[in-house]
């Protein structure tokens, strides 16, 4: 297994886990570790010996999602600039979602954006009392990378999470729409993941890969991967033309820092929670 600096790998005996590991920034995804992710997939997918991949986040959180910072560094503008990073972000959410494996997201704390649709790509998602989830993008210009809620929620709580940026939804109301599978005890998060993992590590794994992906079929056939594509292309189109609150976000972020520029995302939404 190589070394990792953004993320961690464990075993424990057919399960492995990948720790999302940026804690000082609530594991934000930046490339680097978009790297890494895919890294660490291809060598658990060719180890024969794993059954079960469960994702999780160090310290206090899942992960806030794609790293703003990072952004804020490199300044990407226009079509040919956004295209090869949103291609990466897109692939790397996806990667579990297509993954043989059957793939566990165990979620603390906040599980935001991009980590809220890599979340949803995971076949199963048990979540702390603790966590919440959400997609904020567009209250700050921005577009979502890999269209997933419409086909887990529908497309009436779909719509509303994701016109208003809704990034405060609880667990409990996560699991009453179809996010979160389970709801445990902060302290049993892991065990639970672990727990359910070792109980699919006991079937015939061949079986699981082809039920899983029998599954999968039943979305795909709907043209979800078109569908979620051509969301990427919309995507695409947004942050190569560079929306006004997008710029302006921005800007603040790089004069006044990152938390300046979310209370002037947050002041523009009076009587909505931040």
């Amino acid at each position: 297994m190589a070394d990792f600096t953004t993320i961690a790998v464990e075993r424990d005996g057919p399960v492995a886990r990948l720790v999302l590991s940026r804690p000082e920034r609530a594991n934000a995804l930046n490339s680097v570790m978009l790297t890494e992710i895919g890294a660490a997939l291809d060598d658990i997918e060719r180890d024969g010996s794993t059954r079960a991949l469960i994702v999780t986040g160090a310290g206090n959180a899942f992960s806030s999602g794609f790293d703003l910072k990072e952004q804020m560094e490199r300044r990407p503008t226009g079509v040919e600039q956004w295209r090869g990073i949103l291609r990466k972000d897109f692939d790397t959410v996806m990667r579990f979602w297509h993954c043989p494996l059957p793939t566990i997201a165990a979620v603390r704390g906040p599980c935001l954006a991009g980590a809220c649709e890599l979340a949803l790509a995971c076949d199963i998602t048990i979540a702390a009392e603790d966590a919440f989830f959400g997609e904020p993008e567009l209250k700050f210009g921005a577009g979502i990378v890999a269209m997933l809620l419409p086909w887990i929620v529908g497309p009436k709580v779909a719509k509303e999470i994701i016109l208003t940026g809704e990034d405060r939804i609880p667990a409990a109301r996560a699991r009453e729409i179809g996010m979160v599978n389970r709801v445990v005890k902060p302290a049993e998060l892991d065990a639970a993941a672990l727990s359910m993992a070792r109980h699919i590590a006991a079937i015939d794994p061949d079986l699981v890969k082809q039920t899983k992906r029998a599954i999968n079929r039943a979305l795909e056939a709907q043209n979800m991967l078109a569908a979620l594509e051509e969301a990427l292309a919309i995507d695409l189109a947004v942050e190569g033309a560079g929306s006004p609150d997008k710029v302006q976000f921005m800007e603040i972020a790089r004069r006044e820092g990152l938390k300046a520029a979310l209370t002037w995302r947050d002041a523009r939404f009076p009587g909505r929670s931040a």
